[in-house]
């Protein structure tokens, strides 16, 4: 690899820091980056030619796993591999940490990595005659906005009831967004190469609290029905916590598998295990 796009969280590297430690150590190593964000701050190192366009090998994400989300849902149709690079606390998907960075970038421009497709969710927001569709990486995530009330959703799979909820919220996850809102609502934690969907009830109120694991090319419905004492409801559909599109009763949303994926390059030799060991520890 020689060419890459850098992308930003101004908030985690607000003086531009570690953007500018990365794209000097790229073009000193014979490698040519260009900064889709901060570039108007760092026009120097960071300026693309436009008179001659270029497709990057990978996309480096210096942030944390929200960045890296949102850069896989804007580059949906790109086919260009993400790696993450860790400013936050917490991360699964930004893998590289700020402090191996210059290891990192060296094992890029030897091609020493491996490529994983990770599945995504299409989300089609149903209400009369339109429709609209969105897609997510980690998770879609139906839940109340406004008042404390709590939710009623019918669920129904492959077009058969499966159930009537009472809770705060449903989550719908790929394996790669099981470590994310699923597991803190008490939802199973999945290897990420594998293909599934997820479906979490959020702070259900019923004694009945389990997952239930579908299988990959099963379409899920959410429907959305008057609530308590007859109310009309109106809750929100989140995609990756970023995209959000308001229902209201009589609406409904139906998620499936996408079919595209998002590429995530890995560095590590370690497995998903014992990086999931290492952050349990921390």
């Amino acid at each position: 690899m020689k060419y890459f796009y850098l992308i930003t969280n101004e908030v985690k590297d607000p003086e531009g820091f570690y953007t500018r430690k990365i794209t000097a150590y790229l073009a000193a190593h014979g490698g040519k980056v260009v900064c889709t964000e901060h570039a108007a701050s760092y026009p120097k190192l960071c300026k693309p030619d436009l008179a001659k366009p270029e497709v990057p090998d990978c996309i480096l994400v210096l942030g944390g796993d929200g960045t890296l989300l949102r850069a896989a849902r804007n580059l949906l149709n790109q086919d260009i591999p993400l790696l993450g690079i860790n400013l936050g606390t917490l991360g699964y998907l930004a893998e590289v940490e700020i402090a191996a960075i210059e290891e990192a970038l060296d094992k890029l421009l030897a091609d020493r990595f491996t490529r994983e497709e990770r599945m995504m969710l299409e989300g089609q927001v149903r209400r009369q005659d339109m429709a609209e569709q969105n897609y997510a990486l980690n998770d879609i995530v139906i839940s109340r906005c406004g008042s404390l009330q709590v939710l009623t959703f019918q669920i129904y799979v492959n077009g058969q009831f499966l159930n009537s909820y009472s809770a705060d919220g449903m989550i719908v996850a790929t394996p790669t967004g099981s470590t994310g809102y699923n597991m803190s609502a008490g939802g199973p934690i999945v290897e990420p190469g594998a293909s599934l969907l997820l479906l979490t009830p959020i702070c259900p109120h019923t004694l009945n609290t389990r997952s239930i694991v579908l299988a990959p090319d099963d379409e899920i419905r959410i429907e959305i029905p008057r609530g308590k004492d007859g109310q009309r409801q109106t809750v929100e559909a989140s995609y990756d916590g970023s995209h959000k599109v308001r229902l209201q009763t009589d609406d409904s949303i139906v998620i499936r598998r996408a079919d595209k994926t998002t590429g995530i390059l890995k560095l590590n030799t370690e497995s998903f295990l014992t990086v999931l060991h290492k952050k349990m520890s921390e």
